[in-house]
């Protein structure tokens, strides 16, 4: 026998699944006319409540009275663009906290690092 909590857990559960997955999160690729990929990123962040009891009264079975709830918000935080050779990550709003910060500088540092050894390879043909 079934118990009606697990019922309305599950179909709330099913609905919010259908409101959130993969393609939310990092969403559809956009090719724009010059050859560049762009990449709609979302933060989604999603709440959900049930609860219920049994109905203490003498007639009928399983008296039960119960809720469930949730909800998604879906914010665009960023837009990842890929062209050849080059890869950006153009953010909505500012970094807020020191994590933030140091994700938004590793496409900067990698391509840095990139250069210098471009850099020391050149230099060590021409030396030869």
């Amino acid at each position: 026998m079934s118990k009606p909590i697990c019922e309305l857990t599950d179909s709330t559960l099913k609905n919010l699944r259908t409101l959130v997955d993969a393609n939310t999160i990092i969403g559809d690729a956009i090719t724009t006319p010059d050859g560049s990929t762009i990449l709609p990123v979302s933060k989604v962040s999603f709440g959900f409540g049930t609860g219920g009891g049994d109905l203490p009264i003498s007639k009928g079975s399983d008296p039960f009275g119960g809720g469930t709830g949730g909800g998604v918000t879906i914010e665009p935080i960023a837009f990842l663009v890929i062209r050849p050779g080059k890869v950006e990550l153009l953010q909505l709003q500012s970094a807020d906290n020191t994590a933030d910060r140091l994700v938004n500088l590793v496409p900067q540092v990698i391509e840095q690092i990139g250069s210098l050894i471009g850099k020391k390879a050149e230099k060590a043909e021409k030396e030869e």
